[in-house]
């Protein structure tokens, strides 16, 4: 599923701290890394140069953790817009992933890491790994050595809903042994002039969350829970993964209300902001 990944570094603590998070995905196949360092520069002169000699040895160092996990590792030092660059490069390269890192306090905490981070995913069109770290009195630690242990997949039943349920599928079958199903019963569209109805929706939508169910246990998977709460999608998501101890997120980029031109959803991009915890989002098909 995941055989070739692009891993995009910026050379930071964040960066070789969150490597940590792609162990589990041996397991589901991966097997080559494009390590990939884009310089935010056009001049190809003497500044290049003397760039690019800092940045290589600790590429070394990160290329070296990643072959001790097992995977065989390609370096590419790239020159341009990194969000441009490592989405032109996994395109070129047919990769299946892209993997980018940022800390779990917040998108913006780090310009350089979060905004490259989402630009990268605002763009993608690949499925994209979101690594975590967090600060801890000034010390990054790694969040996600675990990563296939116990998957939450958020639906709202979108057509790319389904698309990210396939990953969750395949990564059952991969090993992980555990999966919370969370539809979220929107109060904002519900709340005014549907509450009523609530019980009715409750039944219809684990009915469906029922039907995802057995597809994971026919998968292999040993313990599949469903969990609809109301009210904020992104609140309800947010609480969950906070109150629980899950190793992964996988949700679609976009829901319903799918707009072209707009590619990463308001609630994905506040779940990949704010959650603790890794994020798989996979786009809809463009």
């Amino acid at each position: 599923m995941f055989s070739k990944i692009i891993v995009g570094s910026s050379l930071s603590e964040v960066s070789s701290k969150t490597l940590c998070c792609l162990k589990g995905l041996r397991q589901a196949g991966a097997k080559e890394v494009i390590l990939a360092h884009a310089m935010n520069i056009r001049d190809v002169g003497t500044l290049y140069s003397q760039l690019r000699k800092l940045a290589e040895p600790l590429l070394e160092e990160q290329k070296k953790v990643l072959e001790q996990m097992g995977f065989s590792v390609e370096v590419e030092v790239l020159l341009g817009f990194p969000d441009h660059e490592i989405n032109r490069l996994a395109r070129e390269k047919n990769v299946s992933l892209i993997a980018v890192h940022m800390t779990s306090e917040s998108l913006f905490d780090d310009a350089f890491v979060g905004g490259v981070a989402y630009e990268v995913i605002q763009h993608a069109e690949k499925p994209v790994l979101v690594m975590k770290a967090k600060t801890v009195n000034g010390q990054c630690e790694m969040m996600c050595e675990e990563i296939l242990t116990h998957i939450i997949h958020p639906t709202d039943f979108s057509d790319n809903a389904e698309r990210a349920f396939t990953y969750v599928e395949k990564l059952v079958e991969s090993g992980c042994p555990k999966v919370t199903l969370l539809h979220v019963q929107e109060q904002e569209r519900i709340g005014k002039y549907l509450k009523d109805r609530l019980e009715e929706f409750n039944e219809i939508d684990r009915a469906r969350l029922e039907r995802l169910k057995e597809r994971l246990l026919e998968k292999g998977a040993t313990d599949v829970h469903i969990e609809i709460p109301y009210g904020s999608t992104t609140r309800e998501i947010l609480r969950e993964v906070d109150q629980n101890p899950y190793s992964l997120i996988v949700m679609g980029s976009q829901g319903r209300g799918f707009i072209p031109e707009i590619f990463l959803g308001s609630v994905s991009h506040n779940i990949v902001r704010k959650a603790p915890v890794p994020v798989l989002l996979v786009p809809a098909i463009r």
